[in-house]
């Protein structure tokens, strides 16, 4: 018999990043002692660097004294992986699951949320792939086009993906992008001969794929949740 399970989707918007996180620990708690189903927050990010448990501060390539001049922050989490950015116009999504009640495994569970994203770039026409070995995240030959750091307390997941759409790649130029010397980033925009729809058309899209990947049977989109 299947299993019927509902993917509760809280579209968030733009959100400070200190706020996500905030969220996402309460979520987490709450997840483990089942006050919360499973549950997936999108969003898009200020300007932001974060840095993973391993604290790689020197792929910082500038004075973190001289980021707030810039309009950016640095915020430190307990995610795996290296430095990166966020910003307007990449889509977050930050997966509150059970991976027991999903039935993925922390390996699985990656090259899940690597297969969402290499299916979103699909439909617009771009070939991307997982990273090769030591290399994280989705590329589109030596580019990355998308993000992947999570964390996993307790079989309950945190953090997620991050999918450039069209951010200014700009911001990239201020780190080693996931501690990877000599590599590129580039965007979804940047890979498209034509025109994209719109940035929440693509939020949807990989919200779909998400679904999808990890076998729920309906979805519930919330609009307007208090973030604290």
């Amino acid at each position: 018999m299947t299993v019927q399970r509902t993917l509760e989707v809280w579209k968030l918007g733009l959100v400070k990043y200190l706020d996500a996180l905030k969220l996402q620990e309460k979520l987490m708690l709450d997840r483990k002692i089942g006050k919360v189903s499973d549950l997936v927050l999108s969003l898009q990010h200020h300007p932001t660097y974060t840095l993973g448990k391993r604290k790689t501060y020197h792929n910082l390539l500038i004075p973190e004294s001289d980021l707030k001049s810039l309009g950016a922050e640095l915020h430190y989490t307990e995610r795996g992986g290296d430095i990166t950015f966020h910003g307007p116009r990449q889509a977050v999504l930050y997966p509150i699951f059970s991976l027991r009640e999903i039935g993925f495994g922390a390996r699985k569970y990656v090259e899940g949320l690597e297969s969402v994203m290499i299916e979103v770039a699909s439909m617009h026409g771009v070939k991307a792939r997982p990273g090769d070995k030591g290399e994280t995240g989705v590329w589109v030959g030596d580019r990355k086009i998308g993000a992947i750091g999570v964390r996993i307390s307790s079989g309950i997941t945190c953090h997620g993906l991050a999918f450039n759409i069209d951010p200014d790649l700009s911001w990239y130029e201020n780190i080693v992008p996931c501690g990877l010397e000599g590599k590129g980033v580039t965007s979804l925009k940047r890979e498209v001969s034509g025109e994209l729809p719109s940035d929440d058309v693509i939020h949807d899209q990989l919200i779909q794929s998400l679904a999808r990947t990890f076998r729920f049977s309906d979805m519930q989109i919330k609009h307007d949740v208090p973030i604290l």
